[in-house]
């Protein structure tokens, strides 16, 4: 258990309390700020133990399975608390969180027949679109309203592009499936 394996692992425990804090509140006050400085150290774990296990190349099997999974839990939490607190449509939610079953099917497949699927830019921008979405959909701070909203629609957007370039770059595996 190296130091970036304990960031996912701490990654995944600070989901309960993110979620506390952003239900108990309904998403106000004194629980909204705590939520979103949860939040935040959760999401810089998911940078930290990256560059960590690249650095001192302490990549583990454990950490290819894990890591994006405790992203995957991190972000759908959030979306579906901000889904029940009425500051995300249903309907970006249900992009999201389908692009990332599409996407962890399509890496099951690829890695059952020996390809390994990297991050593309595509999906690192996406990521990077959906925190600073949901960081400001807990602030929720009304002068930053528009800026909220065109952010919600640009991380949507880059959701939907990077399944399309994640599926067309690795067609392969779909080929062969035949």
């Amino acid at each position: 258990m190296n130091l970036p394996n304990k960031l996912t692992v701490l990654r995944m425990i600070l989901i309960v309390p993110f979620v506390v804090a952003m239900l108990m509140g309904r998403g106000e006050g004194a629980s909204k700020w705590v939520a979103l400085a949860i939040f935040i150290i959760a999401s810089l774990t998911d940078m930290l133990d990256g560059q960590i296990a690249r650095r001192q190349n302490l990549i583990t099997d454990f950490g290819k399975f894990m890591d994006p999974l405790a992203d995957k839990l991190l972000v759908c939490s959030a979306l579906i608390c901000l889904v029940d607190l009425k500051r995300l449509p249903t309907w970006i939610c249900i992009i999201i969180i389908a692009r990332e079953f599409v996407i962890s099917g399509f890496r099951l497949v690829a890695s059952d027949n020996g390809i390994v699927i990297a991050a593309s830019m595509w999906g690192k921008v996406k990521t990077v679109s959906q925190m600073a979405m949901v960081i400001l959909m807990i602030a929720n701070i009304p002068q930053l309203g528009v800026l909220t909203t065109v952010i919600m629609y640009v991380a949507c957007a880059l959701t939907v592009i990077s399944l399309v370039d994640y599926i067309a770059k690795n067609k392969q595996v779909i080929s062969a499936q035949k």
